[in-house]
């Protein structure tokens, strides 16, 4: 073969240092691209034996990546299908630069690489951003082929001439830059390989490893070992989610589950992606056990594309509230940009998000048909996702209704239209509306908890992070239902009645009691009012409107009500007229009566955590006296 030299015609500016500019931020991805071209070379030549399209010997499949720290060269070598001198023109030189003059005019004054090299077919020129020449000695499957070796600077000039390679398959060499040292590592290497190349479907080999094997026994009759120097095969080519379901048992998915997330608890179930029509994919999705702070569970779905990983930024494909799930997917129908590691809106991408939606939402209600006792128990888990999903997705909501559950003080488990038969009766207000009460701290909000029992209303736990949001969505869904806090107001005045229980107390003698209260409470802010109450009722009880409360607690979650998060908080004291101590205070001296009213209402406080700093020092102080 003789030598030929050759440049490639770009009318505008060099190629190169664009493509160093825009990818130099993800310069590690040289060696994915690399790689999977690698391992896209030899599927191939395997797929040409399988079809009778090449006769020779396939042999083992390969791709081996060598490191040569003194010559600073990093080699991705395959035995996959070679090219010959004129393949190397038409795929490397002519192909690769057929839209150069295109992609230097859209992207030279382009701030990110959003759409580069996968637009262009530039995967092979990530080699640039490292490496200041790189070498491709390869030798064709064909018969008769020749060696031919490719030399490059990342100039526009290359040469071709003889190659030295005997057997089929392509060397890549780099010669890493000076920029770029810091890939001469065997550690980096294996970390980069490790990231993007461990489920790749042909055997990577990267140096050696030592292990220990098994060397007979000891005159003790204990079992000997010796060290033993083999391949360092990086990956595992089959990973579960290229198996059907039937061939895979709840050990296998555990143990994947432990090599994608070493430090995490076992998953409570999984979801075997696999789907062909209309688009492909594959994958599992595992439900985690899910912490309080759900923002520390996102970004755990790995996408794949044909077992290459791309990125685990998947909000794209997956929904908002899928999120919270881990595990892999991996779809070659998902179009990706230049560095494959960004997502572009598509139809496909929509269709895939729907799929997942309704898989997922079929499974937990497959979980719940077949096992609720089962299905409850793992509800303070899955609760909080289930929660995300019906507030965030409508067609979520309308599957998770069925399966949804309210859980209530006693721990008893409803769904939605199970608690709506159970609470009619006795908490449906004046107006036909059935009233759900809920507290949002059982400990802090025991009292009224109490208090509500009494009258036989029954009390939900809404304490998760995402349940002031839910309550709200739930209020806006069900039909003729309002959502009041356990402590937005006395019992009695919680559920609106017809009937109400009277003051004994005259029109005179309640003013009487107004005036000491408010004389007594030094906060602004309260409003005093004098009740019928039960007389075994808290004589003090002090509330906050459900309406105000709910509007400042999602100011604080950023929700959009920020005129209410700068409002001052106001309150309502509520005097049980029918209390005994309402009538002592009245039969007592003035000195007297504003020690009781102040008494009583930072009881009330107290109970609430709300007495803090010199006023919990005065209320101490006045109890021991009182005694």
């Amino acid at each position: 073969m003789t030598t030929e030299k050759g440049s490639i015609s770009i009318h505008t500016e060099n190629i190169f240092p664009i493509i160093k500019k825009f990818l130099y931020s993800d310069n590690e991805i040289f060696l994915r691209e690399l790689v999977s071209n690698a391992v896209d070379a030899v599927q191939k030549i395997k797929r040409l034996g399988a079809l009778g399209q090449f006769n020779g010997e396939v042999g083992e499949p390969l791709v081996e990546v060598k490191l040569d720290e003194k010559a600073k060269t990093i080699t991705i070598s395959d035995n996959g299908l070679g090219m010959t001198a004129e393949e190397i023109k038409k795929y490397i030189n002519q192909v690769a630069f057929s839209g150069a003059s295109e992609f230097v005019e859209k992207f030279k004054d382009a701030k990110d690489a959003n759409e580069i090299i996968g637009k262009f077919g530039l995967g092979f020129y990530s080699a640039f951003m490292v490496a200041d020449l790189v070498e491709i000695n390869t030798l064709s499957y064909q018969d008769g082929a020749e060696p031919a070796k490719w030399t490059c600077d990342g100039s526009t000039t290359f040469e071709i001439s003889e190659g030295s390679r005997t057997t089929r398959g392509t060397d890549i060499i780099l010669h890493i830059n000076a920029e770029s040292e810091e890939f001469l590592s065997e550690y980096k290497l294996q970390e980069i390989l490790d990231k993007y190349a461990k489920f790749l479907p042909v055997p990577i080999k990267f140096g050696t490893k030592t292990n220990s094997v098994e060397d007979g026994v000891d005159e003790e009759g204990k079992t000997k070992y010796k060290s033993e120097e083999v391949d360092n095969i990086v990956n595992t080519t089959n990973p579960i989610w290229t198996k059907a379901p039937a061939d895979l048992s709840d050990a296998d998915y555990l143990d994947f589950y432990k090599q994608l997330y070493p430090f995490s608890e076992e998953p409570l179930f999984w979801i075997h992606l696999n789907v062909d029509y209309p688009f492909n994919l594959t994958g599992v999705l595992y439900f985690p056990k899910l912490k309080e702070d759900f923002d520390m569970q996102r970004n755990k779905i790995k996408l794949f594309s044909r077992q290459v990983f791309i990125t685990d930024e998947v909000k794209d494909i997956v929904p908002e509230f899928l999120m919270l799930l881990h595990g892999v997917i991996d779809s070659p129908d998902i179009p990706l940009n230049v560095s494959r590691s960004f997502l572009q809106a598509d139809g496909n991408v929509k269709k895939i998000n729907n799929y997942i939606t309704k898989k997922v939402a079929d499974k937990l209600s497959e979980l719940f048909k077949a096992d609720r006792k089962a299905f409850e128990e793992k509800w303070s888990d899955i609760g909080l996702f289930v929660k995300y999903g019906m507030i965030s997705e409508e067609k979520f909501y309308d599957k998770g209704k069925e399966f949804a559950l309210l859980t209530n003080t006693k721990k008893e488990h409803f769904t939605l239209e199970e608690y709506k038969e159970k609470v009619s009766a006795l908490q449906t207000d004046k107006n036909g509306n059935v009233v759900y009460l809920y507290t949002t701290d059982p400990d802090k909000q025991d009292g009224f908890i109490q208090a509500a029992n009494k009258k036989d209303y029954d009390v939900l736990v809404m304490n998760s992070p995402i349940d002031g949001h839910f309550v709200s969505s739930l209020e806006q869904k069900l039909e003729k239902t309002l959502m009041k806090r356990v402590d937005a107001s006395v019992a009695n005045q919680l559920i609106e009645k017809d009937e109400q229980l009277a003051s004994v107390l005259s029109e005179e003698q309640s003013a009487t009691v107004k005036g000491i209260f408010e004389k007594a409470i030094t906060k602004p802010g309260y409003t005093v009012e004098v009740v019928g109450l039960n007389p075994d009722d808290a004589p003090v009880t002090i509330t906050m409107d459900e309406f105000m409360r709910r509007m400042k607690d999602m100011a604080k979650m950023g929700g959009g009500m920020s005129f209410y998060g700068n409002m001052p908080d106001s309150y309502k004291v509520a005097i049980n007229g029918n209390h005994k101590l309402v009538s002592k205070i009245l039969a007592a001296g003035e000195e007297e009566q504003n020690k009781f009213a102040k008494q009583a209402v930072d009881l009330a406080l107290l109970s609430q955590g709300m007495l803090t700093g010199a006023e919990l020092t005065a209320f101490v102080s006045r109890s021991v006296e009182l005694i």
